[in-house]
């Protein structure tokens, strides 16, 4: 029942660590949840409490959830009996003539100062005893005591841990932190700056740095430094990040350690749940460019036209919201100094190492041809309707479109260039009137690019866009380079 050693120095969790110290050394106790993806390093931030407790000379309790409420149970009373729970106690919980849950938590709720970890709750719902919900705290798990229950889990909402549970929800680490995880891991592969630029690469996920910092770290690694890895990333990423790992599959521990693996825990719960479509509608987002989606995009139809399962309203709705809960899908909040910003446009996206490992593991080259035909005729109808709404309606939803209509383009063929070239130019066009410059921009000089590339800098077409760009530059106030494109 001992904590896991914390095997190097842990980076940009002062924060949270101080929040989790605070309770403890208070008089109140109560139940912290530390919570996020997988691959965030909550066992990591979890551990590294349990040893600043036991260093203030606290007693300090380290649980690992296995699916196995008595089992939880057993650990828990044990947990009591150190901290002074009698034996005629247990006892009497044990035959009968008390409840064990309820006996453990009186006792508990006299001491004060205790640290009790419950690793990897990742089935919230299966602790029990009994059927009733966690947030009704009268399970295994409670915010009553005098210490500090400290929980670990993929599960972030707040109606699984109750009104009285300490949210502590793991984000990416920043960029700063991240590049300190390398340079500790791998100190002479590189400068400051070089390891921040990986880490940003990495989307300050703890796991891809401590697997690229770990690999940095072998003398006879390929790349050595942190630019060659970043660059190797590009052609190499299933290799350096994506590989299997072969007992990933028979041990839930070993797929926890490995990017390839980690985020498959969550997609079987939530099938096993009954989220069936989590996994498909995760796939199909890494499928699109790394900015944020659209919500009214992720429609039953898309689903259905590009996985061919059958999908309703409310099973996307429930996929989506699953994948929410598991951390693994984010929708960022409207930043409301753009232009046309509308709190109600609903945003999608993926942590940029989640999108990129659940794309690379996709079967080649089918389904994903399929899946980014029915992506491309979606986009088309989304800028069809965008670009019909009256007034400012659309303009939210041509923003969020603009990043994702370039890979359209370059994945449209000759014969079908000029539908294409249209969706672009016509998005471009409700950008302009949105005030969207830079996104405006974006798709004119990709027009440009492509036409340039596959009808020649002299055909008709490709001399229009150049005009269609110079004009958008003269509105810019960059008058030099429209006047260069005359």
């Amino acid at each position: 029942m001992n904590p896991p050693a914390v095997s190097a120095r842990v980076r940009g969790r002062e924060a949270e660590l101080e929040r989790i110290g605070t309770l403890v050394r208070g008089p109140g106790g109560g139940m912290v949840v530390v919570c996020g993806a997988g691959g965030l390093g909550k066992t990591t931030l979890a551990a590294e409490a349990a040893a600043q407790t036991r260093s203030e000379g606290r007693v300090v309790v380290w649980i690992r959830w296995r699916d196995d409420p008595a089992q939880l149970g057993q650990d828990l009373a044990q947990a009591a009996h150190i901290l002074g729970l009698p034996e005629d106690r247990l006892e009497e919980a044990r035959t009968g003539r008390v409840s064990l849950v309820d006996a453990v938590w009186e006792h508990l709720a006299t001491v004060k100062g205790w640290l009790i970890v419950v690793d990897n709750v990742d089935t919230p719902s299966r602790v029990g005893p009994g059927a009733g919900p966690l947030a009704a705290y009268r399970g295994w798990l409670r915010p009553h005591g005098g210490g500090v229950l400290l929980v670990t889990s993929r599960d972030t909402t707040r109606q699984t841990w109750g009104p009285d549970a300490d949210l502590i929800h793991l984000q990416p680490l920043a960029d700063d932190a991240g590049g300190a995880v390398l340079l500790d891991a791998a100190p002479h592969a590189g400068t400051e700056a070089e390891a921040e630029s990986l880490a940003v690469r990495l989307g300050g996920l703890p796991l891809g740095l401590n697997a690229a910092g770990t690999y940095l770290s072998v003398p006879t690694s390929r790349h050595r430094t942190f630019s060659a890895y970043q660059h190797a990333l590009e052609a190499e990423f299933a290799d350096l990040l994506g590989a299997e790992h072969p007992g990933a599959a028979a041990d839930p521990e070993a797929a926890r350690r490995v990017v390839r693996h980690t985020w498959d825990l969550s997609l079987d719960q939530l099938h096993q749940d009954g989220y069936t479509l989590a996994r498909p509608v995760l796939q199909l987002l890494a499928l699109f460019e790394p900015a944020p989606v659209p919500r009214t995009l992720m429609t039953p139809e898309l689903v259905t036209e590009a996985t061919g399962l059958p999908a309703t309203a409310a099973g996307v709705d429930a996929a989506l919201a699953g994948l929410h809960q598991y951390g693994l899908l984010h929708t960022p909040e409207t930043d409301s100094s753009e232009p046309s910003s509308s709190p109600a446009m609903g945003r999608l996206q993926l942590h940029p190492l989640v999108r990129e490992v659940t794309a690379h593991t996709l079967t080649r080259p089918e389904p994903t041809d399929t899946w980014l035909t029915a992506i491309d005729d979606h986009l088309t109808q989304a800028v069809d309707v965008v670009t019909g709404m009256p007034g400012r309606t659309g303009w939210p939803t041509a923003r969020l479109l603009a990043p994702h209509l370039p890979a359209h383009l370059d994945r449209s063929t000759q014969r079908g260039l000029t539908s294409a070239v249209g969706t672009l130019d016509s998005l471009a066009g409700a950008l302009g009137a949105a005030g969207a410059a830079s996104e405006e921009l974006l798709l004119r000089r990709h027009v440009l690019d492509a036409e340039t590339r596959v009808l020649g800098p002299g055909h008709p077409d490709t001399l229009a866009s150049r005009n269609n760009l110079a004009n958008t530059l003269n509105r810019l106030g960059e008058h030099q380079q429209a006047a260069d494109l005359h």
